[in-house]
């Protein structure tokens, strides 16, 4: 099992729509970097995440679960892309902003500080609970949960 940070524009998918859409989840679609796209290739079904809002608030702010797995991206027809699906777990009791994270020593390798363009991006266990721990979560769900 493995942790993700998936990036969205709040202005295009909230966390509130991505809350909204329940146990069934959504699609992550319109992905198109290779990078990216092969990061959910290697996603397993109950995969954590993190849910960060990027351009406005850029910021974690909830935790999410890969809910299924990779399949044909249903916004192109072009083969090459594909998408997982998530669902939310529960939110982030106090947001972790991007300059938080570039703050803290522990998280100057994580790839939100060093590949900071990347949509969905890995996440290290490391990486993972000290974000949790940031932003308030005690008890953090795992992948293995």
């Amino acid at each position: 099992m493995a942790y993700w940070l998936f990036k969205s524009e709040p202005f295009k998918w909230s966390w509130d729509m991505q809350k909204a859409k329940g146990a069934e989840g959504e699609h992550w679609d319109g992905i198109r970097n290779y990078l990216a796209r092969n990061n959910m290739r290697a996603m397993k079904l109950g995969d954590k995440g993190f849910f960060y809002h990027s351009n406005e608030g850029l910021e974690v702010v909830g935790i999410v679960e890969v809910c299924n797995l990779i399949h044909p991206d249903p916004t192109t027809d072009d083969p090459r892309w594909e998408c997982v699906d998530i669902r939310a777990v529960c939110d982030m009791p106090r947001p972790v902003t991007l300059k938080d994270v570039k703050a803290n020593p522990a998280l100057s390798n994580m790839a939100l500080v060093t590949s900071m363009r990347l949509s969905v991006q890995p996440v290290t266990l490391d990486e993972y609970l000290e974000v949790c721990r940031m932003g308030g979560l005690t008890d953090p769900p795992r992948a293995d949960d």
